[in-house]
């Protein structure tokens, strides 16, 4: 193409570009709501992509802390929630896992650490004052070995306490906190669920450690006196936590826990297993799986949001092709050709809608950051999903806008001008 011509497209482009400016800016109201709904789907998407990185972040974090070799053993891995009432035959089958049980897989050589665990969900009060409903683990004094953390005061549960089922309590730090204050919690007693604990010791978890939303580890009980003072879900909130010794794989530690269940339980080489094995992996797949359908439907939902704003700009577009007929036919008159008077309204159509997009990526930018903070998750920017937003909504102006832009580009000028 030669260059005297491509500068004359670069100058109409150009002019193009700012008539459609001039236009857009001569009806504010009308452009501001066209890019209402463009907003509301991009923010919409934005904002829950933050929150769900945010949270994958954290669990992914939380896995380093806890090491990738370890695994756990339940009763049942199931990706869909039961009902602990009502469970389905090929769990209700399967027997509760039992301390004696963790004691043998602790005990094989491949193995540094197994115990049963539990966790409820309860209040924990102090003098009338009281936490919200939080996690209550039902563990030992290895709880530091899975989770990660350290004591910021007091001591761990003795073994012989562990035994017994003791009715103490090491409070999370920030339970501690809301419960004591200023005032020195060690050797003070609190109540969970109603039930005296004493306190010996403050657990700080650690910077990164996961916590579902809005809800935090209260408080470690000896898992005996968990199982003796409370209602367990013992399906789906009790397990084993398994951790290798150093220079074990994953695939030789669950192969000895394998072989030491059956042989506990008297499996039959036909027998299918009994219970399961779950991998830090496995527990990072279902994640995905579940926020990946959540987000997918958060993605539809912003769909219509977004064609309803695309419906919007087509409209107004075709509004303004009717206000702006007599504009056009002059703009024909004095030279503009049918490609000027197309381009000109594309240009438009993708300027509202690519201006909403990227209304709607600061809007929803700044949500997922306030959600995030309200859910201590640390959300991270998608950079990628910024820019295909933003692509995305000019591409939707240049789509819907495509109906109006030939109207307008096919009108005859004579008869434009005869307009009123």
């Amino acid at each position: 193409m030669p260059i005297r011509k491509m500068f004359k497209l670069g100058d109409q482009f150009r002019e193009n570009v700012w008539s459609a400016v001039d236009s857009l800016n001569a009806a504010k109201g009308r452009s501001g709501l066209t890019v209402l709904g463009v907003v509301i789907g991009v923010s919409t998407v934005m904002a829950m992509a933050t929150i769900v990185s945010g949270i994958r972040d954290q669990i992914v974090e939380t896995i380093q802390i806890a090491g990738p070799t370890t695994f756990y053993v339940m009763r049942a891995f199931s990706q869909t929630p039961v009902n602990p009432q009502n469970l389905p035959a090929w769990i209700r089958n399967r027997p509760e896992l039992k301390p004696e049980e963790a004691e043998i897989i602790e005990k094989l050589p491949e193995i540094k650490y197994a115990a049963v665990w539990a966790q409820i969900n309860n209040k924990v009060e102090y003098a009338g004052v009281h936490t919200g409903t939080g996690a209550v683990v039902g563990a030992d004094e290895g709880f530091t070995e899975i989770n990660g953390g350290d004591l910021a005061d007091g001591r761990w549960f003795t073994r012989n306490e562990v035994t017994t089922g003791a009715s103490l309590v090491v409070l999370g730090v920030d339970a501690a906190k809301k419960l004591f204050g200023a005032i020195q919690p060690i050797d003070k007693v609190v109540r969970i669920g109603g039930r005296p604990f004493k306190v010996i010791g403050i657990y700080q978890p650690a910077a990164n450690i996961f916590q579902p939303p809005g809800q935090s580890t209260h408080g470690i009980i000896p898992y005996r006196a968990m199982d003796r003072q409370f209602h367990i879900d013992k399906t789906q909130a009790s397990f084993i936590p398994v951790k290798p010794r150093p220079g074990v794989t994953v695939a030789a530690a669950e192969e000895a826990v394998t072989i030491a269940l059956r042989e506990a339980r008297r499996l039959r080489p036909a027998d299918h297993d009994s219970f399961d094995l779950i991998t830090q992996d496995q527990i990072l797949d279902s994640f995905n799986k579940i926020t990946g359908v959540f987000f997918l439907v958060m993605v539809a939902l912003s769909s219509v949001a977004l064609l309803v704003g695309g419906i919007g700009v087509m409209a107004v577009m075709m509004i303004s092709v009717t206000d702006r007929t007599r504009e056009i036919g002059i703009r024909k008159a004095v030279g503009a050709t049918r490609r000027d008077i197309l381009q000109q309204f594309l240009i438009e159509a993708s300027a509202l809608t690519g201006t909403g997009g990227l209304i709607g990526v600061v809007i929803g930018l700044l949500l997922g950051r306030v959600a995030s903070l309200a859910m201590n998750v640390h959300g991270t920017t998608p950079v990628n999903l910024t820019l295909l937003a933003v692509a995305v909504s000019v591409g939707i102006g240049l789509v819907f806008g495509v109906l109006p832009a030939r109207r307008a580009a096919k009108l005859d000028p004579i008869e434009s001008l005869r307009y009123e």
